[in-house]
């Protein structure tokens, strides 16, 4: 069955905001079997909304709006697929007293304006919603099943989760549809096609995208099924990929590249210290966002400038001045330097021409070293990263991550499990 995602907005017409909630409507109804073949952003306009409604009666069996129930002027859902079907609204008296008492046990009165809120479109069944104020609906014309769900994502998911999905599963038997992601590291979108792309041709069962993010490449495979078949196809070309692109595979089952490096260094009973200069924390907030990062991550130093280059990782001021801060030996020691003054088995360093001034023939803004030290060696990575002065910081992060990772994976106490 086709299903078709219809965000209402007119602030998700601008740069400023970003339609979330089509993302995980897409997910939950792909996993019942529905295909979401459109999906459209209108802006506040009454008229435009009832044109896109009467379009996509045409054309899908399930529409589902977000946004544009809220009790304001702007707030044009509810009176615009009330005129596209030609039915009247009416107030539930049940949902008007409901909203008075949350009001009320919040401590203060209700605005009449969110009276509006308790207005339902005749016919529909009320999808009652528990975290805030603006009951979805559910609607049927003409065997096309319509549905209205709050803007706000905690709300609209609350209510898809406990209403919309139940309804939805029973018009949604049949097919389903399987995925499987890798994701990649070490490796540009295009070598990631040029070696995977002979192997998915020969299956054209399976969908396949690429995409190109700041911390990987993202390879997403997607196959749908039978109901009470097997994805055998999406099962053999996930092997022969991972065949063929080996430890360049960080993970096959979702987790973020700093949970991979946690997941080495605690395997492998080791311990972190990092020495940043031109990423200032970036690489030390995103190891700690992982839960339990503390058993393995002993802190940092944000030594941006050259005396604290000196005074934090005791670099000798005669090599600054010979090499000057942005090279590989003041990488390498800057990752000694921090190793041994934290006391941690490895340590990790990155400094570089972040932009958009600063550079030079020699050293172009974007170039980053990566220095990386344990008891046994100490190496540095050279490597130019493209994007603004925001951009080339986040990527050097990650780069950084992602060379640590092959540091861990070359010590063969701690070679990777299956997918990771």
């Amino acid at each position: 069955m086709k299903a078709e995602i219809i965000a209402v907005g007119s602030e998700l017409l601008t740069p400023d905001h970003i339609d979330t909630n089509s993302l995980f409507i897409t997910q939950k109804l792909n996993e019942l079997g529905f295909e979401v073949h459109l999906k459209t952003v209108v802006g506040d306009n009454q008229d435009a909304i009832a044109g896109v409604l009467h379009s996509a009666l045409g054309r899908s069996h399930l529409i589902i709006f977000s946004g544009g129930l809220g009790p304001t002027e702007d707030d044009r859902t509810r009176a615009a697929v009330a005129g596209a079907l030609r039915r009247r609204i009416r107030v539930e008296p049940a949902i008007l007293e409901a909203l008075r008492r949350k009001f009320a046990s919040r401590g203060y009165p209700m605005p009449q304006i969110n009276e509006r809120q308790a207005e339902v479109i005749e016919g529909a069944e009320v999808l009652d919603n528990s975290v805030g104020t603006a009951p979805g609906m559910w609607l049927e014309q003409n065997g096309v099943y319509i549905v209205l769900l709050p803007g706000p994502p905690r709300e609209m998911r609350a209510i898809f989760e406990t209403q919309v999905l139940p309804r939805a599963r029973r018009l949604g038997k049949g097919r389903r549809l399987v995925t499987q992601s890798f994701h990649v590291t070490g490796m540009t979108e295009s070598e990631v096609d040029s070696r995977v792309a002979p192997i998915y041709a020969t299956f054209p069962s399976v969908r396949t995208t690429i995409l190109a993010t700041p911390a990987h490449i993202a390879l997403r495979l997607y196959q749908w099924v039978e109901e009470g078949g097997e994805p055998s196809d999406l099962q053999e070309l996930s092997a022969r990929i991972q065949e063929e692109l080996g430890d360049a595979i960080f993970t096959a089952t979702g987790e973020s590249l700093e949970e991979v490096v946690g997941q080495l260094l605690r395997r492998s009973g080791q311990t972190l210290a990092v020495a940043e200069s031109c990423t200032s924390g970036i690489i030390g907030m995103r190891v700690t966002r992982v839960p339990g990062s503390s058993d393995y991550f002993l802190g940092g130093v944000l030594c941006y400038s050259n005396a604290l280059k000196r005074l934090f990782c005791g670099i000798p001021a005669d090599l600054l001045a010979k090499h000057g801060a942005v090279s590989a030996e003041v990488a390498e020691a800057l990752a000694r330097g921090v190793r041994e003054r934290v006391g941690s088995s490895i340590g990790l360093s990155v400094t570089g021409i972040a932009g958009p001034g600063g550079g030079s023939q020699e050293k172009p803004v974007g170039l980053v070293y990566v220095g990386l030290s344990d008891r046994g060696r100490t190496i540095h990575l050279r490597r130019i990263v493209p994007g603004d002065r925001d951009t080339m910081r986040e990527r050097t992060a990650y780069f950084a991550l992602s060379r640590l990772r092959k540091f861990l994976l070359e010590q063969p106490a701690v070679r990777p499990t299956s997918g990771k």
